[in-house]
């Protein structure tokens, strides 16, 4: 009897647990197209006024400009650095490699907030000024365990004889990386660009306390919420940034998993990195 009740208590925790976690996220597109000035239900009528707003704010437009630059800078910045971190440690030991790779991953456990005022207290004392490139040195090293965790799957699937053949043909150790290397790891490279752009993209404590008079998209977001009539708008822009950062994060998936099907280990193998 005991053992036929867990499956079903394991359903309703799903269950519940998922409706909680999405509900908000549901109810944020029904508000962006709702008529009404007040959140509150019930809701009064369907309008795209509140999308058409975003396209006449210029304070808005230059927060979506700060934030795909911060983020792009920082996917590449993070994905050259996970790249490389991954790459020695899949092919080469070294001492203290367990150490030191648990010390450059220890930002994924790291509070943010701890993060960021011990940035902002080290930038203070090294007297430099607050921009959109300390927003992104934060950035980076937050995004940067991120892009280990994609890459060293890929790195670590890599069949070392294809290299070994390459360098056996007379080619050299970057044309092996060129042509053999880089090609068999490029959906991981892939998947880790687009993790890297939408957490840095959505990314609101460090940029907060990092950025100085350029403020980028979720630092826009919050001055927004302090005034009630701005609500919907903010509503209209979170729906696109939810459709935005869902599908990034669905293309990287699917290039993981392309990754891992292309050197024989199947998706459950990499299971757990997202």
């Amino acid at each position: 009897m005991k053992r036929g009740m867990a499956p079903k208590w394991l359903t309703f925790y799903a269950v519940a647990y998922m409706v909680f976690l999405y509900a908000p996220v549901v109810l944020l597109p029904m508000f962006a197209f709702n008529d009404a000035t007040i959140i509150a239900f019930p809701l009064s009528g369907f309008t795209t006024d509140w999308f058409k707003v975003l396209w006449s704010t210029d304070a808005l437009h230059s927060a979506v400009g700060n934030s795909a630059l911060v983020a792009i800078v920082t996917a590449l910045v993070s994905t050259f650095l996970g790249a490389c971190a991954a790459r020695a440690s899949a092919r080469y030991k070294f001492p203290a490699q367990k150490g030191i790779t648990g010390f450059i991953m220890l930002p994924l456990v790291l509070p943010e907030i701890i993060v960021a005022v011990s940035l902002i207290v080290m930038l203070m004392q090294l007297g430099m000024s607050l921009s959109l490139w300390t927003v992104v040195a934060g950035h980076v090293l937050i995004c940067t365990p991120f892009s280990i965790a994609i890459l060293s799957s890929a790195f670590a699937g890599l069949d070392q004889s294809l290299e070994e053949a390459s360098f056996d043909l007379g080619e050299s150790r970057w044309g092996t990386f060129r042509r053999v290397t880089l090609p068999l790891v490029m959906p991981g490279v892939i998947s880790s660009l687009l993790i890297c752009f939408t957490i840095s993209l959505d990314e609101f404590i460090i940029a907060f306390f990092l950025t100085g008079t350029d403020a980028t998209l979720p630092v826009y977001i919050w001055s927004q919420l302090r005034f009630p009539t701005k609500l919907p708008s903010v509503m209209a822009l979170g729906t696109i940034l939810l459709a935005l950062s869902i599908g990034l994060l669905v293309l990287a998936e699917w290039f993981r998993r392309r990754a891992a099907r292309r050197q024989g280990l199947g998706a459950s193998s990499s299971e757990g990195l997202l």
